[in-house]
């Protein structure tokens, strides 16, 4: 099976293009864009399957990154996936930065749990937790920075993410912790091979921890005309 992964969470727009039934990366593109991604993830995926020697007719699966990130950038990746699911007629399949941070950290650290974390600002953190088999122990959601530092405090882990050292820090008791990538998104490889092991479900959605801080500017609305 071929599948097509992309990923536009944070400043990074990817494609990846795996091969199940070999086990080996055949294509990739990833432009570090900090925005934009709309106008460049097409052609993203084209330099990714011409590389790969492949055509969309040749796609088994498409995984995409759910987020938490870029609440723009997911929201174009998600629909973009949802686009070629329909259209194509194969399985999407969702797959969020902190599960993929917190399998990189065990590949690199061996079977561990993970506390996945990523700096939202404001003091608050987009956090998960899962098991050393990388089974999810809390979904991701928001959490103070107090509060993700008494999970970390609570038992044996490793830490990942933007926000791994700021938590790290503000653990009150004593205690030395092992890193993970301490970035805003994994490789675009990691989440190929994630969603290639999947069974199909639901069809992928954003995973929006906060609502958008653009709001209407409601002082610029024109009046109703009265009739």
């Amino acid at each position: 099976m071929i599948v097509l992964a992309i990923d536009c969470a944070a400043s990074l727009c990817a494609a990846n293009v795996y091969d199940t039934d070999t086990a080996k990366e055949l294509g990739r593109s990833v432009r570090d864009l900090g925005k934009g991604h709309a106008e460049h993830l097409m052609a993203v995926i084209d330099e990714a399957l011409a590389q790969a020697g492949k055509g969309y007719g040749d796609l088994g699966r498409v995984a995409v990154s759910t987020g938490p990130g870029s609440f723009t950038g997911v929201r174009v990746a998600v629909s973009a996936a949802r686009g070629f699911s329909l259209a194509l007629k194969v399985p999407a399949i969702g797959v969020t930065t902190l599960e993929a941070l917190a399998q990189e950290t065990r590949d690199a650290l061996g079977p561990i749990p993970v506390l996945a974390a990523l700096d939202a600002g404001r003091e608050e953190i987009h956090a998960a937790f899962y098991d050393e088999q990388g089974a999810e122990l809390r979904e991701p959601v928001m959490l103070t920075l107090t509060q993700a530092a008494e999970i970390a405090a609570s038992g044996q882990m490793a830490l990942a993410g933007t926000a791994a050292r700021l938590v790290a820090d503000a653990v009150v008791v004593d205690k030395a912790f092992a890193f993970g990538p301490m970035l805003a998104t994994a490789d675009i490889g990691t989440y190929a091979l994630l969603a290639a092991g999947k069974e199909p479900g639901e069809r992928p959605r954003p995973v929006y921890l906060r609502a958008p801080d653009v709001k209407p500017q409601t002082g610029f609305v024109l009046p109703r005309e009265q009739k």
